[in-house]
């Protein structure tokens, strides 16, 4: 990757992907939480990656000395994330995917608090070849 000046966007060589967007979602979660949290992650069925722009995504536990949970997802562009905001994602949490059995009232959520970081992937690497 050639330098960039301070505020551009770095230049990256050809070989390598275009540059992504990470953001990180860090979701306080009482330890009692931690499991309800975990399963309404895994009953989400996919509901991101089929957006268009998505590239990856992980949630990640704490292991020790917090009580943070990792939300991470990487786009193609600030615009992909914006869209999914703004389409699936706010429909799934306004009643859609998310309601109770039965269309019922929404479960209580498991974080008691949420703040999003948002990235720009300026360097990456991956396992050298054999």
């Amino acid at each position: 990757m050639v330098k960039a000046r301070r505020g551009a966007r770095p230049v990256f060589p050809e070989r390598c992907l275009v540059p992504s967007v990470v953001k990180i979602n860090a979701l306080t979660v009482p330890a009692d939480q931690r499991e309800v949290l975990e399963q309404r992650f895994a009953s989400r069925a996919g509901a991101v990656e089929g957006s268009d722009g998505f590239e990856w995504f992980e949630l990640l536990r704490p292991i020790e000395g917090t009580d943070q949970y990792l939300v991470y997802t990487r786009w193609r562009s600030e615009e992909d994330f914006q869209a999914w905001m703004e389409g699936p994602m706010k429909a799934a949490h306004q009643g859609g995917a998310g309601a109770g059995a039965g269309g019922g009232e929404r479960p209580k959520p498991a974080a008691s608090g949420s703040q999003v970081w948002s990235f720009e992937v300026v360097q990456q690497a991956a396992p050298k070849q054999a």
